[in-house]
């Protein structure tokens, strides 16, 4: 009898769901991570097999997502979030993670942080460029609660058990 790794790739694919239209549901800052880290894990989780939605460059840009992306977010088994240094001054990115984190709560969605050369505390307490974009928000927008829901967002993701890419 031979034991197969619990991490094993093939197990992920394998244990997804029919409803589901992908295993992996990608959310990132492009203009920090698209063209480098983000780009890299695409093609490594698609060289194995595992079905991955990464927006296009062509998704229009807007202050909400759009419903395909929605559809995405809900028919994918996990979600990674890139959480980057300009991350928190896409209130696209911000509102595809409360949409992630919802999955994650009423539908059991994996969700996996990646903090890509940022200080996962940073995060957590919106403390540095976090804090910088926020304020920013708190500037533009007229609706304070939406930004509440994006600073809770972000401290529930930094509270999950992640990847810190300054120490790999």
């Amino acid at each position: 009898m031979s034991l197969v790794s619990v991490h094993d790739p093939a197990i992920v694919v394998a244990s997804s769901s029919c409803q589901r239209s992908y295993d992996v549901f990608l959310n990132f800052r492009g203009k920090d991570t698209r063209n480098g880290f983000t780009a890299h894990l695409y093609e490594a989780l698609h060289n194995y097999g595992i079905k991955t939605f990464m927006d296009a460059d062509g998704v229009a840009k807007g202050e909400k997502i759009s419903p395909a992306l929605v559809t995405a977010i809900e028919k994918s088994m996990f979600s990674i979030v890139v959480l980057s240094k300009n991350y928190a001054s896409s209130t696209w990115c911000l509102e595809e993670l409360v949409k992630i984190l919802d999955c994650k709560n009423t539908m059991g969605q994996t969700v996996l942080p990646i903090f890509y050369q940022v200080d996962p505390s940073d995060v957590r307490r919106q403390k540095g460029s976090f804090a910088k974009a926020f304020a920013k928000h708190e500037q533009k927008l007229k609706e304070m609660v939406r930004v509440q829901i994006w600073k809770e967002a972000l401290t529930e993701v930094a509270s999950l058990s992640g990847w810190d890419s300054r120490h790999r």
